[in-house]
């Protein structure tokens, strides 16, 4: 397993922790959280989706894989907490030690 870059890290210990300043820091100001198809674009909007999807329903991650190539990481992990539960793999893509864009599938 490769060790995460320090941007998609944060993103999953801030998600463990209910740390959602931390959460929102990790991506550029005009980041994208793409869950399924579902676009959610800057700032407020990923607060938005984070509240009602992510730290908001207490998601807890377990990195079971990740693989970087070039400025694209690909994790599996399990998800828990009291929203989805089950296997899930993100994909980040990262820009100026950043997230621009997180896509759940």
């Amino acid at each position: 397993m490769t060790e995460l870059p320090p941007a998609v890290q944060q993103v999953f210990d801030a998600t463990n922790h209910g740390d959602s300043e931390a959460f929102l820091d990790a991506f550029t100001e005009d980041g994208q959280v793409d869950d399924w198809g579902r676009t959610f674009t800057g700032r407020a909007e990923i607060a938005g989706w984070n509240d009602r999807e992510n730290i908001g329903v207490q998601a807890h991650f377990e990195v079971r894989d990740a693989r970087t190539t070039g400025d694209t990481t690909t994790v599996t992990l399990q998800v828990s907490g009291n929203g989805f539960n089950g296997p899930g793999t993100f994909e980040f893509l990262l820009r100026d030690d950043h997230v621009a864009r997180m896509r759940i599938r």
